[in-house]
């Protein structure tokens, strides 16, 4: 009764840690320490698990354990900043391949009733599909696989008829457990499902792809909790499984689309405006020093950082810049979108990391009401997410797509190497506005030149 008593008190306690842990991760201001406090949540989790087991020998698990911290600390300490999205769709596939083997594991040692063999095939599929559409999800994010939507004729009823086999072949094997055939069926059928889920996604829809596979990984621990009976495991898997539906609502939202929307049509899919009018226009360049004349003379500016900052990584340059601007007597403020860079909070993180304080950081909710009361606007990367056409073309495949209004400050300098499309490859008649001017190049150099011309 002791031992159950102190694991049962140990899981306890984990829990309430993973709980403030995602209570502050929340904030910019408190998210280094909330993962510390998820992490030692997890740490006394799996301590009491392998204490409460019959472990034979420890060998394999200290292996796996230096091992996996060593390759962890590397890949973490080495990755730049521009791959962190591809890292964190890395981390949800592993996680939901430790489901699958988890589940599959459950298999052996045990004779496993009807509840917990629908738990088990639950975590090999979740798990299955988790794992391949975050490879997929990976492959496009780190350009390895086109951005594009990849769609072919009768995919839907392709897609239908692999669901169906699924649950066919799932069934046969709570029927038949002692048959390999359907459990190598179930999960080569799961992991054919992941990679048709995610094919079809554009490239614009990643953010919100990767906040669902990570609520997928969650769905996968918790119904691998479930097969193995393991307390702490579900509650982690459910903390996640929620918060990732969360977090994915609110991306859809700040896109203006349904979760439907996303997953089953191709984000390059017309609008049932039309087709959408062409683009037409001359973009007007500018110099550094061009651009430092009317910063000079400017009382306010909105900053509005997208991917292109991070390839550039020009966030501790923006810092210097915002300093200059400051310490010249104008207002410096940042205009964050919701699904701006390629994962959720992937500016918030650029921008911590040169030390901008949390309090510029404006939502955007929050900017667009004030956004014509800006002298400047320096958009630095972003493409999509400032794209009029979302206001002003009915036929755009991102009509009513909330985005940064730039065009209503009086002056819009926009920082890119050159006129090419975004990510989701979609036209940007912002380039062609009155008020609009370009200053071409790496946007580290640009910003650079500026700061020369202040100093």
């Amino acid at each position: 009764m002791g031992i159950e008593l102190l694991v049962n008190m140990s899981y306890v306690a984990a829990a309430v840690l993973f709980i403030f842990g995602l209570k502050m991760l929340g904030s910019p201001a408190t998210a280094r320490k909330g993962n510390l406090v998820s992490a030692l949540g997890m740490f006394v989790a799996v301590v009491i698990t392998l204490l409460d087991q019959s472990i034979i020998d420890y060998k394999w698990i200290l292996a796996g354990v230096v091992a996996g911290g060593a390759i962890g600390a590397i890949v973490a300490r080495r990755v730049e900043m521009t791959g962190m999205p591809e890292m964190v769709a890395l981390f949800n596939g592993f996680g939901g391949v430790a489901s699958l083997l988890v589940g599959w594991a459950a298999l052996y040692g045990f004779e496993a009733n009807t509840f917990e063999m629908i738990t088990i095939i639950l975590s090999i599929l979740i798990g299955g599909v988790t794992f391949s559409g975050s490879m997929v999800a990976w492959g496009k994010l780190s350009e390895r696989i086109s951005g594009k939507p990849m769609v072919f004729g009768g995919q839907r009823v392709f897609n239908i008829l692999l669901i169906v086999a699924i649950i066919a072949a799932s069934a046969m094997f709570t029927l038949y457990p002692e048959s390999h055939l359907y459990l190598y069926l179930v999960i080569g059928l799961a992991l054919l499902l992941g990679i048709m889920l995610v094919i079809p996604i554009g490239g614009a829809d990643m953010p919100v792809v990767i906040s669902l596979l990570n609520s997928y990984s969650g769905l996968a621990a918790c119904a691998a909790g479930l097969a193995i009976n393991n307390i702490i495991l579900i509650v982690a898997g459910a903390l996640v499984g929620a918060s990732g539906i969360i977090l994915t609502q609110i991306m859809c939202k700040a896109m203006n689309r349904s979760l439907s929307n996303v997953l089953f049509s191709g984000f390059s899919a017309v609008s049932a405006g039309g087709a959408a009018a062409k683009i037409e226009g001359e973009a007007k360049a500018m110099t550094a020093e061009d651009a430092y004349y009317v910063l000079e003379a400017a009382a306010s500016v909105v900053i509005v950082p997208g991917y292109g900052m991070a390839v550039a990584q020009a966030q501790h340059v923006v810092k210097e810049l915002q300093e200059l601007l400051e310490k010249n007597g104008a207002e410096v403020v940042y205009a964050i979108h919701p699904v701006a860079g390629r994962m959720p909070g992937h500016m918030n993180v650029l921008l911590a990391e040169a030390d901008v304080s949390y309090d510029l950081l404006l939502e955007m909710d929050a900017i667009n009401p004030r956004m014509e009361t800006f002298d400047v606007a320096i958009v630095i990367g972003a493409n999509d997410v400032v794209n009029p056409a979302a206001r002003e073309m009915e036929g755009s495949p991102i009509y009513g797509m909330p985005v940064i209004n730039v065009d209503m400050a009086r002056n819009v300098f926009v920082m890119k190497r050159s006129m090419a499309s975004g990510f989701a490859g979609i036209d940007n008649p912002l380039f062609f506005k009155e008020n609009t001017r370009m200053l071409f190049g790496d946007a580290k150099e640009m910003l650079g030149n500026i700061i020369k011309a202040f100093n």
